[in-house]
């Protein structure tokens, strides 16, 4: 099997350097096969240990990982949208800088993505929370398009952190646009409406770290008055009539405003499945 592919990564100033020295190792040693190619943008001026973690995989790995470096931090749709222009394959992974790639994520993806006429594809993923051998639960996504295209009018129905695409297909699609919170969300669906075709692997190839700061970064008014564009946007494309949208939103709105602890409380009581 040939590894024509590349990798999709964004790593800005907040971020711990164990967490993307864990995430690239994951990458670059424990896959059963291993990128062509990394872009990894630097979203902004980052940390000296950041940068550590940068050079000494760039010295282990020269001609695979490859830093773009902006001025600004743009945040992470503007970041993903440069670094995916300069990708060299039609065939792009994403990962984040704070998860773990499972050894046989991207085999089974390209074994996937290239020998079937799809032009997304995910997996389930494990949820672990402080130490990546702690799996909390699993997020189960959906299979195939009729299964994907129903639950999306709900919920984003792919894994961002495990997907990966055709980038033609996406960057025809318009690609990451503003959408605060929901980049990756208004992309599928954006996609979806245009035909493209999605499927999601039955088993977690990655592990997503998750916690306090993930679960306060879900809640709020401002996050849900995000939301409420978001879904605001799938009426105007077409995706949802306005029944849908009222549904959407109601189905949302309690889970944002409760106190954070009650969040955490429902998102692993009811919102995943527990880990066997």
């Amino acid at each position: 099997m040939n590894n024509n592919f590349s990798v999709l990564m964004s790593v800005y100033i907040k971020e711990k350097p164990e967490y993307l020295d864990r995430a690239l190792k994951s990458i670059l040693i424990e896959q059963t096969l291993i990128p062509k190619e990394i872009i990894l943008v630097e979203d902004g001026p980052i940390t000296v240990q950041l940068k550590e973690i940068i050079e000494k995989y760039k010295m282990e790995f020269p001609n695979i990982i490859k830093s773009i470096k902006l001025e600004n931090n743009k945040g992470l749709g503007d970041a993903l949208n440069i670094g995916l222009k300069k990708t060299s394959y039609d065939i792009v992974a994403r990962m984040d800088t704070d998860d773990i790639a499972l050894p046989k994520r991207f085999e089974k993806q390209y074994k996937v993505i290239s020998e079937n006429n799809y032009d997304v594809v995910s997996s389930n993923v494990y949820e672990f929370e402080n130490n990546e051998n702690n799996i909390i639960g699993v997020k189960k996504v959906p299979e195939n398009s009729s299964e994907i295209l129903r639950y999306s009018k709900y919920r984003n129905p792919i894994n961002h952190p495990a997907v990966m695409f055709r980038k033609k297909a996406v960057i025809d699609s318009g690609s990451y646009e503003k959408m605060p919170d929901f980049e990756d969300y208004y992309l599928w669906v954006k996609m979806i409406n245009r035909g493209y075709k999605f499927y999601n692997i039955q088993e977690p190839l990655l592990k997503f770290r998750i916690g306090e700061e993930m679960i306060k970064r879900r809640g709020g008014l401002e996050y849900f008055k995000n939301e409420k564009a978001l879904f605001k946007k799938f009426v105007e494309i077409g995706f949802l009539n306005y029944f849908q949208y009222f549904l959407a939103l109601s189905m949302r709105f309690p889970f944002r405003i409760v106190p954070d602890n009650l969040r955490m409380f429902f998102y692993k009581k009811w919102l995943r499945e527990k880990n066997n």
